[in-house]
């Protein structure tokens, strides 16, 4: 438990309420992998602005969790809000989109959802 994401920031808002960590935890299923999936897609189709769009919606989630990639993510938003269009971003990305898989899959499995 807790490897690839952490809780200590979102238990620290829920004040010893387990349903809503629960609730977070699903939200962030709901959300994350979808706002990846088209960060991916508009990285992909260099479509600045979705990748900025994408990137910044994503920010607190991934901060909150405490997942360890926020500034890769930063790093990519950085990449669509300022279309740098010279700038490789597939690192930066890679590591984004492999921590969302690897802390969905681990919090499916750690609240059964």
């Amino acid at each position: 438990m807790e490897e690839n994401y952490k809780l200590y920031r979102v238990r620290e808002l829920a004040d010893g309420d387990e349903d809503f960590v629960e609730t977070i935890a699903a939200a962030f299923l709901e959300e994350v992998p979808e706002d990846a999936e088209r960060l991916r897609k508009a990285v992909l189709e260099a479509d600045y602005f979705t990748a900025y769009q994408a990137a910044h919606k994503m920010k607190p989630t991934v901060d909150l969790f405490e997942m360890g990639i926020l500034d890769d993510l930063i790093t990519v938003q950085d990449w669509g809000k300022f279309e740098k269009v010279d700038e490789d971003i597939s690192g930066p990305l890679k590591i984004v989109l492999d921590a969302v898989e690897k802390a969905s899959e681990e919090i499916k499995r750690d609240f059964n959802l």
